[in-house]
């Protein structure tokens, strides 16, 4: 599950994504430098494909195994997001395409708008198709992907079905919630996907055609309550008239109209944009989130990134492009297990409040919020002052820093070890032990 965003100021574009993923899927966040490869082929997740001869640079937020990524963005101030979305066309199951999120890292790479990059991911549709498992441990989770594509003058919602699509060129704001969104208010569509949908009957005669209606799975996108979640998000959208990248982050961080003094992540459900894993029927918890301010005068734009699960319980550190932070081998990626990483590192602080959310929040949400807060207010002043990439990078680096001493600093108060875990969250109190037990993580033991 995902939840995806835009919105159009007077003076810049605010991009919003959180990447929800099966909870023991570390997210790792990672800078490519602009590149001239000299390889013919190039090995996505599953296929390979022509390389070509030079590559932007790019930032992204990605999976740690996957070659592709949730969101992200490029030297351009082009910036992308894709999400899960189920449809009535079916898979081969043979990892013989590729996957959204190499569609998606595919055109950051290779394209400097956001036209070019819709022409390109049609092309890669047509060429390669979806047939690529996207889940982690779950290898029976396939689906297809919608996406939301931008750059300082232009933005489109790109959706699939298999090979058919539809795309719309976005006025002012727009959110997808892992549910097919375009009924016949659309730009632009595929040849095919009108006829295809009226001969297997899902389209009648005389109704005007809806691709939503047409493609959509109606049980896996109802289970999704991607309508929801989707209606949350252009709500809160439209009451913040000049959003920003604070505004945004807090649209990315709530569990719906539930206060967050009151909320139980053992009650949360696929409803909370949000989210957290509780059993079987909600598997997926928010692994990783952005936020991306575009300046429309084509000034640095900013990632903001948190690099760990539970925006509830994280911070959006800034990045700026030209930069070395987040670079590898220096930068430590995440694995499989825990390790030295950020995202492990928040990990097993994030999963001991998760328990006793309430009371855990307390004794951290006043350095989070102070943090962000003066973060936003320094970005700006750099911002101000036209200050050069090395001082921007210096200040991410900076940042950096700052957030690893706290999570170790944190973890080791007395009040976070000695939190209990609450007695009526008990099936989800198993439920995070069974996760933990898979990657040997007790109480942030190794």
């Amino acid at each position: 599950m995902c939840d995806t965003f835009v919105k159009i100021t007077s003076n810049k574009l605010i991009f919003g994504k959180n990447s929800d993923r099966e909870p023991n899927e570390a997210h790792a966040i990672v800078r490519f430098p602009r590149q001239e490869p000299t390889e013919k082929k190039l090995q996505c997740t599953y296929i390979e494909i022509p390389q070509v001869a030079h590559t932007h640079e790019v930032i992204l937020s990605k999976p740690f195994q996957m070659w592709g990524a949730e969101m992200g963005a490029n030297e351009h101030g082009l910036v992308i997001g894709n999400e899960a979305v189920f449809t009535k066309i079916g898979f081969q199951k043979k990892n013989q395409g590729l996957t959204g999120m190499d569609m998606l890292r595919l055109a950051l790479e290779r394209c400097t708008s956001a036209d070019a990059a819709l022409e390109l991911m049609i092309q890669l549709l047509a060429d390669y198709g979806q047939d690529a498992c996207g889940g982690y441990r779950n290898r029976r989770f396939f689906y297809h992907n919608s996406f939301l594509i931008a750059d300082r003058h232009t933005a489109w919602v790109f959706e699939t079905a298999g090979p058919h699509w539809v795309a719309k060129k976005i006025q002012g704001h727009y959110a997808i919630s892992n549910g097919l969104t375009l009924d016949s208010d659309y730009d632009r569509i595929s040849p095919q996907a009108e006829e295809y949908a009226k001969a297997r009957g899902w389209s009648k005669k005389g109704v005007p055609f809806s691709f939503a209606k047409a493609y959509s799975d109606w049980f896996y996108t109802r289970m999704s309550k991607c309508k929801l979640r989707r209606a949350f998000s252009n709500q809160a959208i439209q009451n913040h008239p000049d959003l920003d990248a604070l505004s945004a982050m807090q649209i990315l961080r709530q569990h719906g109209d539930e206060p967050e003094n009151e909320y139980d992540p053992s009650h949360g459900g696929t409803g909370n944009v949000c989210m957290h894993s509780t059993g079987p029927t909600n598997p997926s918890q928010t692994t990783g989130s952005m936020v991306v301010e575009l300046p429309l005068d084509g000034s640095t734009p900013t990632l903001w990134l948190t690099g760990t699960s539970m925006p509830c319980l994280s911070v959006y550190m800034p990045f700026f492009f030209g930069g070395k932070t987040l670079l590898t081998p220096e930068w430590p990626q995440p694995s499989s297990k825990p390790d030295a990483s950020l995202w492990w590192q928040a990990e097993r602080l994030h999963r001991k409040i998760a328990l006793n959310y309430a009371r855990g929040r307390q004794l951290i949400v006043t350095d989070l919020l102070g943090m962000q807060v003066e973060w936003a207010k320094n970005v700006a002043g750099l911002m101000s002052q036209k200050a050069n990439t090395q001082d921007l990078d210096d200040y991410s680096a900076q940042i950096l820093q700052q957030y690893q001493n706290w999570l170790n600093n944190t973890w080791l108060k007395s009040e976070i070890q000695q939190l209990p875990a609450r007695s009526r969250a008990s099936l989800y109190a198993l439920f995070q032990y069974i996760n933990d037990r898979k990657v040997d993580l007790r109480d942030g033991k190794k």
